[in-house]
């Protein structure tokens, strides 16, 4: 079974995260998704697999949110660029 976590390494969630999966025996494959952020269509499957819309994991308390979503009224389709153009946006860590 191939476990990708996308991972920000200063994120203490991200780490306990990485680190339970180790724990139990497996080494997934580590995306850094600040470095190498997802596209609109990545992001969409992994919104799809969760079962979410796109405003369920977003970072609510980052300057991006403040700045280029909150108060706004904003498709869906919108949002996941402006979080695949913003990783910082993205709730963490997502394990899939």
């Amino acid at each position: 079974m191939r476990i990708v976590i996308w991972h920000n390494p200063r994120c203490r969630k991200s780490r306990e995260a990485l680190a339970l999966l180790r724990e139990r025996g497996h080494e997934p494959e580590i995306r850094e998704y600040l470095k190498q952020p997802p596209t609109p269509e990545e992001m969409q499957h992994v919104l799809e697999l969760l079962g979410m819309r796109p405003t369920e994991l977003l970072r609510k308390q980052e300057k991006e949110y403040k700045e280029l979503i909150r108060g706004k009224e904003l498709a869906d389709e919108e949002i996941v660029r402006l979080m695949c153009a913003h990783p910082r946006l993205i709730e963490r860590p997502i394990v899939i």
